[in-house]
């Protein structure tokens, strides 16, 4: 099982990694994947994972509360809103923008709706 674990979370890893800077891939769920497969595999590339500043900021509030500050969230979106508003800008293709904004609307409602808000006090730590 092993042997399968490791490339599986050293693959998640990267799409996480990815996720971070591409609009349309998510990094949480990637690397929730890929710390499990390193806790089972190797403990190593785990403890590395969760070390790395991507991992301490996408992740680590949502394994532990299965939420994020209200300000997390803002700068979440903020993040999602220029990419993809960039890239409503520089495509002129109306069936894409449109495409865009409905990925834009559901993420905003999943965000707010499905994630927990976290009190302030949590990013203090």
């Amino acid at each position: 099982m092993r042997l399968l674990l490791l490339p599986v979370g050293v693959i998640f890893t990267l799409l996480g990694f990815a996720g971070a800077v591409l609009p349309l891939l998510p990094t949480t769920p990637f690397l929730l994947v890929a710390v499990i497969c390193f806790a089972k595999s190797s403990d190593r590339l785990h403890d590395w994972l969760v070390k790395t500043h991507l991992y301490q900021a996408y992740v680590e509030d949502f394994r532990k509360y299965r939420g994020y500050t209200m300000r997390k969230k803002i700068q979440l979106l903020l993040s999602v809103y220029l990419v993809v508003g960039f890239s409503m800008w520089m495509v002129d293709i109306l069936w894409v923008r449109i495409g865009l904004v409905i990925m834009l609307a559901i993420q905003t409602i999943a965000l707010f709706t499905w994630v927990r808000t976290l009190p302030e006090s949590h990013d203090s730590r």
